[in-house]
């Protein structure tokens, strides 16, 4: 059952900004990756899910609602976490989540406090004077204290650091758990990796690829990096492979499978060391669609 439809929407901004005949869906308990480079689109589809935008032509409903047309009844049936967050600098941390708390009319705050102890958050400091990943903290603690069916969450783990990653990562593997459905855009590969069920990637505002995490893994490919005794050994097996890069004595490359023939080979020739590695989701991304390291390192 498809919980979030997004439906051949366009919203042009002029000069090729915007989204272009956007079609995807996040069914009912899914977890959904929105991936793409800045500027592609991602923040510009979600404003759209939230009711705060309305498409130039399309429509994007959630639990069959038209998400611009009925937007306070969309907006109270989700946690939403923006990407740019409007604090009130002059309240402390837990003022303004308990203000929040106010506005969506939560009157249960054990779920809020447990995320508190969970983020290992002291939300009694002025918000003026909190770091970036503090902030975050808080966005998250409102994004998941009404204990909404749908998550909507754009950057999630944005200025946190790696532990607090981690531990954003175990929230949402609990959330999965309880079936909630969430849709969520984020850089970090490995995040994305360890909690969605599918990827949606978007770039210049247009859906490029939509696929299956376990089909993704499937075609992972294998790193590898070996040096050999001298440049004319090296040379002369880059030949038995494509898109190899040859660096003196070192030679690398991507390689799916075929491991017995690639030892078999390497048994008759003098080796100094070798280096494999599973392909990260990151550059399978960018093997498969296109682009280079620095666009896509560019979120």
């Amino acid at each position: 059952m498809s919980v979030i439809e997004i439906q051949n929407i366009t919203k042009d901004y002029g000069g090729h900004k915007g989204v272009f005949d956007v079609s995807f869906d996040v069914q009912k308990g899914e977890v959904v990756g929105f991936l793409g480079p800045n500027g592609s689109g991602k923040t510009t589809t979600i404003r759209q899910l939230m009711g705060f935008i309305k498409p130039d032509k399309g429509k994007v409903t959630i639990f069959e609602k038209d998400c611009f047309e009925k937007a306070s009844e969309v907006q109270g049936s989700i946690g939403y976490l923006p990407g740019e967050i409007a604090f009130m600098n002059d309240m402390n941390g837990l003022e303004f989540i308990e203000f929040m708390a106010k506005m969506k009319k939560i009157k249960n705050k054990e779920k809020m406090q447990e995320l508190i102890r969970f983020l290992e958050l002291d939300p009694k400091g002025k918000i003026k004077r909190m770091s970036k990943g503090m902030k975050q903290k808080i966005g998250i603690v409102i994004a998941f204290m009404g204990d909404a069916d749908i998550l909507i969450l754009d950057e999630p783990t944005s200025g946190l650091d790696p532990l607090m990653q981690n531990k954003f990562v175990e929230l949402i593997q609990k959330e999965k758990e309880r079936g909630k459905t969430i849709l969520m855009s984020s850089h970090i590969f490995e995040e994305v990796e360890h909690t969605c069920d599918r990827v949606v990637m978007i770039k210049d505002g247009q859906i490029i690829a939509v696929e299956k995490m376990d089909n993704i893994r499937k075609n992972r490919q294998k790193y590898y990096e070996i040096e050999f005794e001298n440049e004319h050994e090296a040379r002369k097996f880059a030949d038995y492979y494509q898109n190899v890069k040859v660096d003196h004595h070192r030679v690398s490359f991507f390689l799916k499978g075929e491991v017995n023939e690639l030892l078999h080979r390497l048994s008759q020739v003098q080796i100094v060391e070798i280096n494999a590695r599973s392909q990260s989701l990151e550059e399978l991304f960018l093997h498969y669609y296109g682009g280079d390291n620095h666009e896509w390192n560019a979120f």
